[in-house]
């Protein structure tokens, strides 16, 4: 009866062997595969953080272009001001337009000189 007994504890023992053998495989699938897509990932995180730095700079490149011509555009007003106070019209808020007579308004250097800062 104990060759028996023996016998029955061996084949559970295989038993046991045979499914942790298909658990173990599984577990190598799944392995595989989440590598795979760990390293598919990877490779997309990659390209997508090159093209988020591309943008990045397309933008800063769009932003230093528009600070640039509002600049431009209020370096031209600012100079059409003076041109037309020196040619002795009032740029002031107070005379606005009309002639100055040769005498230097306050109001107008004041509004110049603010514009220049």
């Amino acid at each position: 009866m104990k060759e028996k007994n023996f016998l029955d504890t061996i084949m559970e023992f295989e038993q046991q062997l045979d499914s942790m053998q298909r658990q173990f495989s599984e577990l190598k699938e799944i392995v595989a595969q989440t590598m795979e897509e760990r390293h598919a990932l990877q490779l997309e995180n990659h390209h997508l953080r090159a093209r988020l730095e591309e943008f990045d700079a397309e933008q800063m490149a769009a932003g230093r272009k528009k600070a640039k011509q509002a600049a431009v555009d209020i370096g031209e007003g600012y100079d059409n001001l003076a041109r037309l106070y020196h040619e002795g019209f009032h740029v002031c808020h107070v005379h606005f337009g009309s002639s100055r007579k040769g005498n230097d308004c306050l109001f107008c250097l004041s509004f110049l000189n603010k514009q220049n800062n």
